[in-house]
């Protein structure tokens, strides 16, 4: 018996020493090194348009501090992370980084001296990142202006704060590799999967979390909640949610580029993306994305909502929610749902309001919201914030009536739901 202890003890201890070893020590496609570029300003020039398409700033700035001297707080289940200052100073950012370390954490999701990166930082899908695009990005970041802003330690609750522990977490979830163009689609087709699965690292939103922070590799793009902003990323490959299979390509480009169509608007988060970083792009590189995003295959994605019950407290609550959204809604979105697009977003047959989780249609009645700012939408009409005037019942009562209207089937929200939420923000 002793002896099986003593065994079992020694495979607990050796087994994950080793996966941690490996990790430490693997480095792949090291053969992909620096080439030598002629045209120095093209490729710092490439570079700055390449931190735009991976909305670098959004996580490298703090909100009225200089742009990626770092120290955003980044909460997570397991603790509050804080991103890095990547200026060039030599000191406190990555002036004394070379492009080989810059590549290896991008693509390996190491730091200059080889300790894991937390993958707050969207490493697995930078991984997919060619080694050209790595080394132009890193001689943008070099002609920034070096701030000498010292890096926040983390904030994590034990284990989560010893990074070995990290190698474990790679094993399962993470799989480095530049991303390969399929043979049997279009130079736009795989431009836009290289944007979308690489650089803009869509599923780090649109995929659902396992306990451990890991994308569900099952359910790609098949949508989830976004633990660290209180928001529901839908999923982009299923109609019962933000399926974009049937929309019109040219709808789908409106969206990416000025964050408004004649299908919806963007808001919460992604309206942020799109104003950092989406209407920035070249119009060549908004169409790929739309066209690869309209490609996805409509499946893998979780069930849909079951309807409300048929009984007398949900006949009220609908009741109720329709008497107020007559009062303080139709103005706008018209008594049959139908809005006014693209100012005021049609609400019937809105996949946004019958996703499985309420918390996007709730935070918008509480705080209102606005879509971007862009260059095809300068002055976007926004939504009022409605915590002030509605307790949570009636917020509830609302949103139930908005899943359950013009043909819109999902689950009653309740009103222990919406206090969960009311006082969130953004941040």
């Amino acid at each position: 018996m002793k002896r099986f202890v003593f065994i079992l003890l020694a495979l607990l201890i050796l087994v994950p020493g080793a996966i941690i070893g490996y990790q430490v020590l693997h480095e792949p496609d090291r053969e992909f090194s620096a080439v030598p570029v002629v045209n120095v300003a093209g490729q710092v020039e490439r570079g700055a348009y390449l931190a735009r398409a991976g909305d670098c700033m959004a996580c490298h700035t703090i909100r009225g501090g200089q742009a990626y001297a770092g120290g955003r707080a980044i909460p997570t289940p397991f603790g509050t992370i804080y991103a890095p200052n990547i200026t060039p100073h030599a000191e406190t950012g990555i002036g004394q980084w070379t492009p080989d370390d810059f590549w290896q954490a991008l693509h390996n999701g190491k730091s200059k001296d080889g300790s894991f990166l937390y993958p707050a930082f969207p490493y697995p899908n930078y991984t997919r990142v060619t080694r050209a695009d790595s080394d132009a990005m890193f001689a943008y970041f070099r002609t920034l202006e070096p701030v000498n802003q010292p890096n926040r330690r983390h904030g994590l609750r034990f284990p989560y704060n010893q990074r070995l522990l990290l190698g474990i977490w790679r094993a399962l979830n993470f799989r480095p590799g530049v991303f390969t163009p399929q043979s049997g689609q279009s130079a736009e087709w795989n431009r836009g999967a290289y944007l979308v699965q690489g650089l803009g690292h869509c599923s780090a939103c649109h995929t659902s979390r396992t306990s451990l922070g890991g994308s569900d590799i099952k359910f790609d793009l098949g949508g989830g909640l976004i633990p660290i902003l209180n928001w529901y990323a839908p999923s982009l490959t299923s109609g019962a949610e933000a399926g974009l299979g049937n929309w019109d390509q040219q709808h789908i480009a409106d969206l990416l580029k000025t964050g408004v169509s004649a299908r919806g608007a963007v808001y919460g988060p992604m309206a942020e993306v799109v104003r950092e970083s989406l209407q920035h792009l070249a119009d060549d590189d908004i169409r790929a994305m739309s066209g690869y995003l309209k490609s996805l295959p409509q499946s893998g994605s979780p069930p849909s909502p079951p309807a409300v019950a048929d009984t007398q407290e949900t006949k009220d609550v609908l009741a109720l929610g329709e008497q107020l959204y007559r009062k303080h809604c139709a103005d706008c979105h018209r008594e049959n749902g139908t809005g006014y697009p693209p100012a005021y977003p049609p609400l019937a047959g809105n996949r946004s309001l019958t996703t499985a989780s309420a918390i996007n249609p709730v935070r918008m009645v509480l705080n209102g919201g606005y879509p971007p700012s862009t260059g095809g939408n300068p002055r976007p009409y926004g939504m009022p914030p409605f915590a002030h005037e509605f307790n949570d019942a009636q917020v509830a009562a609302v949103v139930s009536y908005l899943r359950n209207a013009w043909g819109n089937k999902a689950a009653a929200v309740s009103a222990v739901e919406v206090s969960r939420y009311r006082g969130s923000t953004l941040d």
